[in-house]
């Protein structure tokens, strides 16, 4: 039987601090690629990238925010196929910009797919790689006949999209005991994302695996033995007496049988804690030992069970999202003082036979706070993905170094992302410009003011209202790609000022029986125009709605308390923002009630 995909669906428990923790310098998004061997047709990629989206159509989704828990939203919105225009792992999840969390864009014989860690994990993103790459290649050459890599017919919508996470959770099992232990910090110059570095590294796959089996230990556990050992190099001070530890992803799948293109991913901690006497063997030999301990099923399961008990304690559940993010954050960076870096490893993309005359390989990045490393291997090719924030390239070459060591044979690839040169933002600097004029206009009122009078007088009022304009239009700026939540932010502080100008300059009451309801009636209206205007989905401005009506209402507690005096502009408000939300509640009824579902689900 065939499911349909959901309208609306919660994330995932690995993906519910992303959002969180997601900003312009930690994006939280990764780039898979593939490299052909001739270039990108723009047209063709388009029609196979509306193919592939038809096929996949849970990742035609945008996240909202409700008040207890971030949430997935189907919406009609084509991906674009364009020409790469932006440094690698940039941002896609941007508060209030209602886009999709994904990005299709190429470069010369290059097809990148990028999305954000909260709609999938590197499996599901390799499978729709796959998808994509194969449906470009047999529309490119219709007279190859290529292909297609085989899949589980049986496998439904509902399957695609469940949250594994919830389906193996089980509450008997004990809770897991996780000692944090300070890891060592790479030290040097922050870069922002547009500095990141970049550097990737080819390895043939036999030799690899040779030199591996010779040591008794598998590729992974070679390659993340390595990277202890390069990162220990550069490593100077009380920073040397500190284990080294990686955080390395691993595809639960292999564990527990699920067919979800959602996150399913659990984490083990890898490190090694260096003296003067230490050798490359003890670390391979340290390493071993801790993934044979830590890559058994009941610790997964354990670890995997402690972090769902936490999104299923009632008590967490009820607390706010904006209290829940700042804890998000604050935990997020404990987390971060046990982890030196992270060794993700999606293991090997497999395509039919025929395919090698158009593939030349894979590869993988991922936008980092401080430095990672991503590896996937395509025929005997294996490209490893260095990005990082420190200045320098020393970890990078410490490990060439290391594998040619080894007799293994390394090529460094070129970087050519042409999005690397992008400069700031127009609005950025039009607003930096405009809150140091605000800044510039109070003062220069305070200084003409005591150079006339001695003291300051009329000069306080106008340095208020050069802070008034200044949080005005800072919020316009901060909300400008979701207008109507820009209006409802400016109804509110609009009417908080001007009540408060009314305070201090006599209380004449002009803001509670003028501003009050004229401004709630005018969203009240201008919010259906925007609607009709825009084409926008009943989803995204009825809950707005819902807000104009609660917010139109308040002018009768003005009346009821006798704070206004002059009330025929409160009744109308008032009247008119209660028929609004009786409106809704019958003629809307379904519509109305599903929102306050998602937005309220706990």
């Amino acid at each position: 039987m065939e499911f349909k995909y959901s309208k609306w669906r919660k994330l995932d428990n690995a993906a519910l601090a992303y959002p969180a923790l997601t900003g312009k310098n930690h994006t939280r998004v990764f780039r898979f690629y593939c490299q052909l061997k001739e270039s990108v047709n723009e047209e063709i990629l388009q029609k196979a990238l509306d193919i592939t989206m038809d096929k996949y159509p849970l990742f035609q989704a945008v996240l909202r925010k409700g008040l207890f828990w971030f949430y997935l939203e189907h919406r009609e919105l084509r991906a674009m196929a364009q020409k790469e225009n932006k440094p690698p792992c940039s941002r896609l999840y941007i508060p209030d910009k209602k886009a999709l969390l994904l990005e299709v864009s190429y470069y010369k014989n290059r097809i990148n797919f990028e999305v954000f860690h909260a709609l999938t994990d590197g499996t599901g993103a390799m499978h729709f790689l796959q998808e994509l790459v194969q449906n470009y290649l047999i529309l490119a050459y219709p007279d190859r006949k290529l292909g297609r890599i085989p899949v589980d017919e049986t496998i439904t919508a509902k399957d695609r999209e469940e949250d594994s996470f919830s389906q193996y959770y089980s509450s008997e099992l004990p809770k897991g005991k996780k000692k944090r232990i300070r890891a060592a910090r790479i030290r040097g110059e922050k870069l922002t994302h547009d500095e990141m570095n970049v550097t990737e590294v080819v390895i043939p796959v036999k030799e690899t695996l040779a030199k591996a089996r010779s040591m008794g230990v598998s590729i992974t556990v070679l390659l993340t033995a390595m990277f202890l050992c390069a990162i220990h190099e550069e490593l100077s001070g009380n920073s040397r007496k500190q284990p080294v530890r990686l955080l390395v992803p691993v595809n639960l799948r292999n564990y527990f049988p699920s067919q979800s293109m959602a996150n399913f991913f659990g984490c083990i901690e890898v490190g090694y804690r260096f003296t003067e006497e230490t050798k490359f063997e003890d670390v391979l030999q340290g390493v071993k030992e801790q993934f044979e301990t830590e890559l058994v099923k009941e610790k997964i399961a354990m670890r995997m069970n402690d972090y769902v008990r936490l999104e299923k304690n009632p008590f967490l559940r009820a607390v706010p999202l904006e209290i829940k993010k700042q804890a998000l954050m604050v935990g997020g960076n404990l987390d971060r003082r046990s982890i030196t870096a992270v060794y993700s490893n999606v293991g090997i993309i497999r395509f039919p036979e025929e395919y090698r005359e158009y593939i030349d390989r894979f590869g993988l990045l991922a936008s980092t706070n401080t430095m990672q490393l991503c590896s996937c291997s395509y025929e005997n090719e294996m490209v490893l993905g260095f990005t990082s924030k420190i200045a320098g390239r020393s970890i990078e070459r410490n490990m060439q170094r290391m594998l040619k060591e080894a007799d293994i044979p390394v090529r460094a690839e070129k970087n050519d992302f042409p999005g690397m040169e992008q400069e700031s933002s127009r609005g950025r600097k039009i607003f930096q410009t405009f809150t140091f004029l605000c800044i510039a206009a109070a003062v220069l009122c305070v200084m003409m003011d005591f150079m006339m009078n001695k003291k300051t007088t009329w000069s306080l009022f106008s340095a208020a209202g050069c802070l008034c304009t200044w949080l005005i239009v800072a919020v316009a700026y901060r909300k400008r790609r979701n207008i109507l939540k820009n209006e409802m932010w400016q109804l509110l502080i609009g009417t908080v000022i001007c009540i408060l100008w009314d305070f201090f300059t006599g209380w004449r009451r002009w803001s509670v029986e003028v501003v009050v309801p004229l401004a709630s009636l005018c969203v009240s209206v201008s919010i259906p125009v925007i609607a009709r205007v825009s084409s926008l989905a009943v989803e995204e401005y009825l809950f707005y709605l819902v807000q104009a009506g609660m917010l139109g209402c308040i002018p009768l507690l003005f009346i009821w308390t006798g704070i206004s005096k002059f009330i025929y502009l409160d009744v109308v408000c008032g009247g008119c923002s209660f028929l609004l939300l009786v409106w809704l509640f019958i003629f809307r009824r379904k519509d109305t009630l599903r929102e306050f579902k998602k937005k309220l689900r706990v």
